[in-house]
């Protein structure tokens, strides 16, 4: 006789409320799943500490945390969540529940098997992370106006590639380009005065929840 099924499982680091700190949805109250797990190791990773450990828990077990906290924004986060494969039906499950929902992603694993009701938020790896050649450029073609890139920027060299890419790809048309200083590495004022004097037809962002936080877990 057949096993049945068994039912989908994801490891969870974190799950908590609290503005959302970064993407167009800036300032918004959001829940956030941060799944566990990554297969990248950028250099100014701010969440190495969702690299092992968390919780194994059931989809209906994350929904009903999620319902717990009662708003309607969702962001389902990492390490990389698409790292594992139940992050799929979750996003989908997530969105059936009627919540607005968007994923952050690294953008060097393949977006496409994302439902179409969310919102990737796809982080391009520029120079200065070390993980520049784990960029899946093929995702590029998958974008559309619901989705958004980030590009977190250390120096003028990433800038400079961030600048090219912008205008030989012609990125801004495709979705909203958002550029982030490195903290610690790049001044925000800086990264902002050349957005200016170039005119790039982009975003600049900072980490709202660092600004009211700091590093704070949970936050």
């Amino acid at each position: 006789m057949k096993a049945p099924a068994r039912p989908f499982a994801l490891k969870v680091s974190e799950i908590f409320l609290s503005l959302q700190g970064e993407s167009s949805r800036v300032g918004l109250p959001s829940v956030f799943i941060r799944l566990t797990g990554c297969p990248l190791r950028c250099v100014w990773c701010d969440t190495t500490y969702a690299f092992s450990g968390g919780q194994a828990m059931s989809l209906p077990e994350i929904l009903a945390e999620v319902a717990h906290h009662a708003v309607p924004h969702v962001c389902v986060t990492g390490g990389e969540p698409l790292a594992q494969p139940a992050c799929l039906p979750l996003l989908s499950e997530l969105s059936d529940a009627g919540h607005a929902v968007s994923l952050e992603t690294s953008g060097a694993l393949d977006i496409g098997g994302v439902d179409r009701r969310v919102s990737r938020i796809v982080d391009l790896k520029a120079p200065g992370s070390g993980e520049f050649h784990r960029n899946r450029w093929q995702n590029l073609a998958l974008l559309t106006a619901n989705d958004e890139l980030k590009l977190v920027l250390k120096d003028r060299v990433d800038y400079e590639w961030a600048r090219q890419l912008i205008v030989d790809r012609q990125l801004a048309a495709l979705c909203p380009v958002l550029l982030s200083p490195v903290e610690g590495e790049l001044p925000a004022a800086t990264l902002a005065d050349w957005i200016l004097t170039d005119r790039l037809p982009v975003r600049f962002q900072l980490q709202l929840h660092k600004v009211l936080w700091g590093k704070m877990r949970g936050r």
